[in-house]
Order: C-alpha cells, then structure tokens, then sequence
C-alpha cells in the first residue's frame, strides 16, 4: 500500500486536534470533569473499561471525556495506556460465589435461595424522556437521596454470599459438565502476550470475550438467538457486584486482599444438543468489568454457542464458528480497520482507476480486474 505526504500536511493535523477540542469546549455550557463522569455516567466508563481492558474507573473516565463520548476511541487511548504499564504480577483466582452483591435476579426461577435482589437497574421503568433531568440541580438530587436512605433504614443487610442458583441443577444431575480439552494447552494464556491460535484454549477464548466490544457481541449472539444457531437461552443467574482481588504477599506467600473491582456475571442455560442418552443442560458463562449486563449475557450466549460444535452440535452459523468470533468482537481492531480507509488510498485506487480504464477501452482483458479477496490492503 503507498500513500503520499498531503501538502502542509503537519500543521493541518495540528489544527484539526485543536479544532476537534474547541467543538468539545466551544459551548457555554460549563466543562465537563472527570469526576462527574465517573459518578453519573457509570455505565458508559464501565463499558469503556471493559472494551479497553483496564479496570481503572478515573481513567476510563479521562478517556472518554478525551473522545468526548466515543466508547470506541475511549477503550482505545484506555488499551494504549494500559500497554505501557509494568507488569507488576497476577492475582489469585477468584470465586464469584463470594461477590458482594447489589443485583442478583434469575429468569429461570421465581423462587431462589436468598431471593431476588433487583438493585439499581432501569429494566422495570418505561423508557420515556424524563424531562425534569433537564433542569436538575444538585439540591434536588441530594434530597432525592435523602429521602430514598430514609426509606431503607429500616430494611434487613443483604447476606455476605448468594448461593449460586445453578447448582441446584448441578446436585440434580441436569446440567452438563463437560468442557473442550485443554491437552494441548495445560496452562492459561494470557493473549495480550501470546498470539490467539485456533481452537484457542478457554482461557483465550474467555478473555477475548471480556475484552471484546459490547455491540458486535450483541449482534453475534442475537443472531444466534434469533434462529441463525442453536442456542435458545435462560438467565440461571445474572449478579453484578464486588469481587476482591488477593496478590500474595511477597514475603511469606499468603494471599492479601489488596482492592476489590465491580463485575457482571451471567450463567445461561441451553439444551444440549448432544447425542442420544445425554438428557441434561449446557452453560454459557459470561463475566466483564463493570456493570455492564448486555455484554455478559452476550458473552454467555456466545460461549455456549462456540461450545455447540464442541458437545455434539453442527457447525454452520456464524457465531458457533469459534475463529469468525474471536477475531471479529474486538472493538479496537475492527475500529481500527474500518477507520483506516480514512488514509489515503490514493496508489491502490489509482492502480484500479487506470486498469478500468484499459478493461473499458478494450486494451485489457476483463478477467484481470483484481478482486477483493487480493487487494493490497486487504491483510
């Protein structure tokens, strides 16, 4: 691929930076901070730390004040960041039965063990405008607050552990417990400093889907909801909450709690469709920074719907295809490409430009036209 130095090229980027701030700033409206972001906005940084990688709630929210509200650029300057940080060391595995919770629901029971817990969701009110936000003050959202904190003084604490509501299928012998072989891959990967290779181990595959972007994995796996798969899914268990993080203590090898990160966890249920004899139910499993719902039931549905192949089912949709997947939900990469046509293609289009012309004028035969599975800047 050529492409060629535009005339004054440098002061012109120079000043397209400078103008990209002033229509961030350029308003009367008061500037925007970091802080605010992070506080109101929690849903939008915890969707950029989960696309960019990074838990780190006042960066995310630095980033997206940065791209002034693209998610996309946001887990972009996040995940560039994020490359030039010492690798310190690895936390312990954690068990998400220990999440302090604050919403846990399940679509597949109406009655579990410890209850339903709704906590702060927008799922049960009507999606119209409320016009009050318009002019919200500070006042009115702090007495707001008041009066709900008055309202809940009098309600019992919610227990340190849920049981998990899948387990009472596991104690029934319903639900599946077979999983892909790792033989090959006895150890987990870590893909920001191992290349993705196919059939990629769990490990890669579930971290590539936490990182993945929330809408090309929504669309995969409503594809695959929709007919175009096999899996027709039940919420077992949906939690967002706190999960602590243990490193171990360099000098006598005990873990210590040093922090703890919000998490969405989603467990969804399918029929397996494996051979006769094999009457029992098979788990997606999705998990991601954040609270951030839409992403890991997506990422749960297209874990089962990877594994169809793995437990007996046909190949053929897209999103059971574990490669088409894993190399397509990155938002990073396929912002990046798609953005790139955006360069200057100015030898590639030329080069075709002329070759029409000779194919039109009849001095070059029709079948040399290139095609797009060949072209230059294709990789």
């Amino acid at each position: 691929m050529g492409y060629v130095a535009v005339t004054g090229g440098e002061r012109a980027i120079a000043n397209a930076e400078q103008f990209l701030r002033y229509s961030r700033t350029g308003g009367s409206a008061p500037v925007i901070a970091p802080r605010q972001i992070r506080e109101q906005l929690g849903f939008a940084v915890d969707r950029v730390m989960g696309e960019g990688s990074l838990y780190a709630p006042d960066l995310a929210a630095l980033a997206f004040k940065q791209a002034a509200g693209d998610t996309f650029e946001a887990a972009f300057i996040l995940r560039a960041y994020r490359t030039t940080l010492p690798r310190l060391g690895y936390s312990e595995p954690i068990s998400s039965a220990g999440m302090r919770i604050i919403r846990r629901i399940s679509a597949a029971f109406k009655e579990i063990p410890g209850g339903q817990v709704l906590g702060p969701t927008p799922d049960y009110a009507l999606r119209l405008l409320d016009f009050q936000l318009r002019d919200e003050r500070q006042a009115d959202a702090r007495r707001a607050i008041r009066q709900f904190l008055e309202q809940i003084v009098d309600t019992d604490p919610l227990p340190d552990r849920f049981p998990k509501v899948v387990t009472l299928l596991r104690q029934e012998g319903l639900l599946s417990t077979s999983r892909p072989p790792e033989a090959l891959h006895p150890r987990r990967v870590d893909i920001t400093r191992q290349a993705l290779t196919f059939p990629a181990p769990r490990s890669a595959r579930m971290q590539t889907l936490a990182r993945g972007e929330t809408g090309g994995m929504l669309a995969l796996a409503y594809s695959n909801m929709r007919g175009y798969g096999s899996v027709h899914p039940v919420i077992g268990e949906l939690r967002v909450g706190y999960l602590p993080i243990h490193l171990k203590d360099p000098l006598d090898g005990k873990p210590e709690i040093v922090g703890e990160i919000k998490v969405t966890e989603a467990e969804v249920i399918a029929r397996l469709n494996a051979p006769e004899g094999q009457a029992v139910f098979s788990l997606g499993y999705g998990l991601c920074f954040g609270h951030n719902e839409t992403k890991a039931i997506a990422m749960a549905v297209l874990d089962r719907a990877i594994s169809s192949t793995e437990e007996g089912g046909a190949a053929g949709a897209p999103s059971e295809d574990e490669e088409f997947v894993l190399t397509h939900i990155d938002g990073i990469e396929s912002m990046g490409f798609c953005n790139h046509y955006k360069l200057p293609h100015y030898v590639t289009f030329q080069s075709d430009l002329d070759l029409l012309r000779r194919i039109q004028a009849g001095s070059e035969p029709a079948a040399s036209a290139p095609s797009a599975a060949v072209r230059a800047d294709r990789p």
